[in-house]
């Protein structure tokens, strides 16, 4: 077991190969610099750590499954940068690249790169039969509205609670992951943008119908994450997203997919060949860079075809398809059809860790539902069913997430700090990490349940 605050092998710093972690040397600069000159000490909330309480993390370097703090201290890491580090910290193809870097890392025109990485995820998702590419997952849900706009003519949008798309306006709306928007006016949101959005309840139809009778006219999209995880991991209920397909063609709307988190972390074909709901667009993004700053919109070609320059509608940006992050993108290709099988080990550690918490929890008898699936794994501090909606979402406890996450921490396990999100496992993490995070677990819920906390 990893004791409480413990450092690396060696107990002096030293990291796993045996070399001494500079960051610790820095460690005080690091503080007063975050304090002074970010904004809330952060550039992204979630990293604040204000839902759970206590110093905000600060990692100084990330190696396989492992993050490091200022001090050296090794911690088994699931947040994985939210997603993306499907093989970890550091995985083998990151060596080289300053040969890919030495080429130029951005240079203002079509590379070689981008066209061959367009051809590579068409080939694993069919359904984005043309495709852009962009910076961010926000910046390409944000393309994949405008060009549904410009194809259907029309302006509204359907959204799901708890669904997360990123941080423009329209997305914020009753957003899952650490983007809740209560009051939209408040947090900079036009009333006009408010007026072309309705919300509805995931896996439930009646509700999306309720919210259609609004604005089914103008409906232009509906933009759904296929399995969430911005909420709490969630499975779409048999029907719920061929009822969305059904809906979308019945109002002439446009059907998206948000696979940003889904795609790669649910194998190639992602969520839809999974589910067999075939979208008009996909959005993929950070996975696709193994983390680095790179993603993608795309589906029909007759709904592409209205993109500048053949058609009226824009969207571009210097870094968008940017040679560096492309090659990087062909590589994490390149590596996930390499790696079947030990992406297929990693699916059987998360099984493992699911199953370890569950035995916990019978033991604590808390009667919380853990959900697994292929690499992703999550439990709410609620008792029930596993979470279907928002509405079931909000029942979970937060104060009891916020010490379960301190008590991991102090063992050595990192968590993400937010009980809206998932833990990632990656294929770095080894059979003794899970067992480790296993013991870890039961002996932090053993201590909250001795504090009357569960």
């Amino acid at each position: 077991m990893v004791e409480r605050g413990a450092t690396p092998e060696g107990g002096d710093g030293r990291t796993p190969g045996g070399n001494r972690a500079p960051e610790a040397v820095t460690a005080l600069a690091v503080t007063v610099t975050i304090d002074v000159a970010l904004a809330a000490g952060v550039s992204s909330p979630v990293r604040a750590g204000r839902r759970v309480g206590g110093e905000p993390f600060v990692c100084a370097r990330g190696e396989g499954p492992y993050a490091f703090d200022t001090e050296g201290r090794r911690f088994i890491d699931y947040i994985m940068a939210y997603g993306p580090l499907l093989f970890g910290h550091t995985p083998p193809y990151l060596r080289g690249l300053e040969a890919v870097a030495g080429a130029g890392a951005v240079r203002g025109s079509t590379s070689p790169e981008e066209l061959r990485l367009a051809e590579r995820i068409r080939a694993a998702l069919p359904s984005m039969e043309k495709l852009r590419f962009a910076t961010t997952g926000s910046e390409a849900v944000q393309g994949a509205l405008r060009i549904a706009r410009a194809y259907t003519g029309h302006d509204a949008v359907l959204k799901f609670a708890g669904n997360y798309h990123g941080h423009f306006d329209l997305a914020l709306h009753r957003a899952g992951a650490s983007a809740e928007t209560p009051d939209a006016q408040r947090s900079g949101i036009p009333r006009a943008v408010s007026a072309d959005v309705a919300v509805a309840r995931y896996n439930d139809l009646d509700d999306v119908d309720r919210q259609l009778e609004r604005v089914g006219e103008r409906l232009a999209a509906i933009l759904v994450e296929p399995v969430c995880a911005n909420m709490g991991l969630v499975e779409p209920v048999p029907g719920f997203l061929a009822g969305l397909r059904e809906r979308a063609d019945r109002c002439g709307a446009v059907l998206i997919f948000d696979e940003v988190i889904t795609w790669l972390r649910l194998g190639l074909g992602g969520a839809q060949q999974r589910t067999g709901v075939r979208p008009d667009l996909t959005v993929v993004g950070k996975i696709l860079g193994g983390g680095f700053p790179i993603a993608a919109f795309g589906g029909r070609a007759e709904i592409l075809a209205r993109l500048a320059p053949d058609g009226p509608c824009f969207t571009g940006g210097t870094h968008a398809g940017m040679p560096f992050a492309a090659a990087l993108g062909l590589r994490v290709l390149d590596h996930v059809e390499r790696e079947a099988a030990a992406l297929a080990r990693t699916a059987e550690r998360a099984e493992a860790l699911a199953g370890g918490i569950r035995a916990s929890l019978r033991a604590l008898d808390l009667h919380y539902t853990v959900v697994q699936l292929e690499s992703i794994v999550d439990f709410k501090f609620r008792s029930g069913p596993a979470t279907r909606s928002y509405d079931d979402q909000a029942r979970d406890d937060q104060t009891a997430y916020a010490a379960f996450y301190r008590a991991a921490r102090e063992r050595g396990i990192l968590l993400p700090p937010s009980h809206n999100e998932v833990l990632f496992l990656s294929t770095a993490h080894g059979a003794d990490d899970v067992a480790v995070t296993v013991e870890a677990f039961d002996a932090s819920l053993r201590e909250l349940r001795s504090e009357g906390i569960v």
